[in-house]
């Protein structure tokens, strides 16, 4: 019973790596077909003109340019933002320090206990 359940499921993950190519296979097709479809004659001139109805921004950029990464929070860069907390620095000071935001850095120092209830 156990092992016509494997097989089951061995099937079914085989249709899907099936499936995810055939998708892939399409979608890209597709996407190719894209510039010609819209009346421009390159790829370039098509992502150009994307990025002008975008006003000239990319979303998947930060104003710089370059790509924003996802901040790993370990439990040294925790020891790091409580250091600096107790050594009086602000978060603007720990973020630019540790490399992460200023957010995360009262998110860790919230988790931490590090700051003080609002006054109602």
């Amino acid at each position: 019973m156990l092992t016509n359940k494997i097989k089951a499921l061995e099937a079914a993950r085989a249709k899907i790596t099936k499936l995810e190519q055939a998708i892939a296979a399409e979608q890209s097709k597709e996407l190719a077909t894209l510039p010609a479809k819209y009346g421009f004659q390159d790829v370039n001139a098509f992502v150009k003109a994307l990025k002008a109805a975008a006003g000239g921004r990319s979303l998947s950029k930060t104003k710089g340019g370059k790509r924003r990464k996802r901040a790993i929070i370990t439990d040294d860069t925790k020891n790091k933002v409580k250091a600096m907390t107790l050594a009086g620095k602000t978060g603007a000071d720990i973020a630019a320090t540790v490399g992460i935001s200023v957010p995360s850095v009262q998110n860790i120092k919230k988790e931490l206990g590090l700051t003080k209830a609002r006054k109602k």
